[in-house]
């Protein structure tokens, strides 16, 4: 798992070519101006879901994983915690689905604090807990950009 601003993705993108190819979309886009939907960016291999949606209380947050794919998690608009915790053996909630690329879990996590200009990117390694609220409610806007590994 990472967690950092986007100034600082440079930093990451020789991890994988694919993930680069996901931090070049966040940098060189107008992410406020994108509307809702997915966007190809190396075809099925890396693309982009863009989202806009109210933070939920954690105990309706579901931990996930995926298998094939990679997330990098990008705020654009407001600001949410997303649960972590690293894949160990944790109980299965739901089966993978593998038309999807996820599987939940049952599993405490730790949150994170992500916000405007923020990302985190969460390996299959990692059991992430997405959209759950801080304070109370509050609108989102979010890019998910898929890469697979």
């Amino acid at each position: 798992m990472i967690l950092d601003k986007l100034e600082n993705s440079a930093l990451y993108a020789g991890i994988n070519e694919n993930l680069k190819k996901g931090f070049d979309f966040l940098t060189q886009n107008d992410l406020s101006k994108l509307e809702v939907g997915k966007y190809e960016i190396a075809g099925t291999d890396v693309f982009a879901l863009v989202s806009e949606y109210e933070t939920n209380e954690h105990q309706d947050c579901r931990p996930e994983a995926h298998r094939n794919y990679t997330d990098i998690q990008f705020i654009v608009k407001g600001r949410e915690y997303i649960g972590f915790v690293t894949l160990n053996n944790q109980e299965i909630l739901t089966e993978y689905n593998s038309e999807k690329d996820i599987v939940f879990y049952t599993s405490e996590s730790t949150p994170l604090l992500l916000e405007v200009g923020m990302f985190a990117v969460f390996f299959p390694q990692d059991i992430h807990r997405p959209g759950m609220q801080i304070d109370g409610p509050e609108p989102v806007k979010k890019v998910v950009v898929k890469v697979k590994i």
